[in-house]
């Protein structure tokens, strides 16, 4: 499949359209976060976070809410978080919402901490440290999916993590983007557009159970 096969939109599409749903996506993630206290359970978190964006005018969910507590941070997308865990005064969960707005799919992701764990403070900014560094190199290098997250596995061992490169990055567009069957931006053979493929990192610790999430529009 060519790439502008890959990067079809609808009749309605908007790229301005676009960033304001990305916008609104980030500022309800921002919104759960403020709800989210240690003492929690996943569930409790979860509910809460579901209720709070529906009182804030989006569309719809466009795909499942997931909130991860520590050691379900090394959770993918497409898996079961195990138990339900109670957040710790020195904890680790991260959110990932994907909302939509004026026909359009925002969708992103980011890690907060608990307490002053330096382990998981850290590596909680690098997941968001790495997502700059790994998009300034396709702004650069305009490289294509392929070589974009093998040069995110490097730079994620360099900071002394593990890339999951089971969360491979994907197209967002006018809803619904799936009918293009575009597939994972980490396969992608082409250089991918700005404002259609979510750019997703995931990190996990080398020796500890947990790791951190993080996800934007390229």
């Amino acid at each position: 499949m060519t790439l502008a096969a890959k990067e079809a939109v609808g009749a309605n599409f908007s790229a301005e359209a676009m960033r304001h749903a990305q916008a609104l996506t980030w500022a309800a993630t921002e919104k759960i976060a403020e709800t989210i206290r240690p003492g929690m359970r996943e569930s409790e978190a979860l509910s809460a976070g579901k209720a709070l964006l529906a009182s804030l005018g989006m569309e719809r969910i466009w795909h499942p809410v997931l909130i991860r507590f520590g050691h379900n941070t090394l959770r993918t997308f497409g898996e079961q978080s195990q138990d339900d865990p109670i957040l710790g005064d020195d904890d680790i969960y991260f959110i990932d919402i994907g909302v939509m707005w004026q026909g359009h799919e925002g969708d992103c992701g980011l890690t907060r901490t608990t307490g002053h764990d330096p382990e998981m403070r850290r590596c909680a900014s690098d997941a968001k440290r790495l997502f700059e560094v790994v998009r300034e190199y396709w702004q650069t290098h305009g490289v294509t999916g392929q070589a974009l997250y093998a040069y995110a596995a490097e730079q994620a061992e360099s900071m002394g993590w593990k890339l999951n490169l089971d969360m491979k990055g994907h197209r967002v567009g006018d809803f619904p983007h799936s009918i293009y069957k575009p597939g994972k931006l980490a396969d992608l053979p082409h250089t991918p557009s700005g404002g259609l493929w979510i750019l997703e990192i995931q990190i996990a610790h080398p020796t500890r159970p947990f790791g951190a999430f993080y996800e934007d529009l390229l």
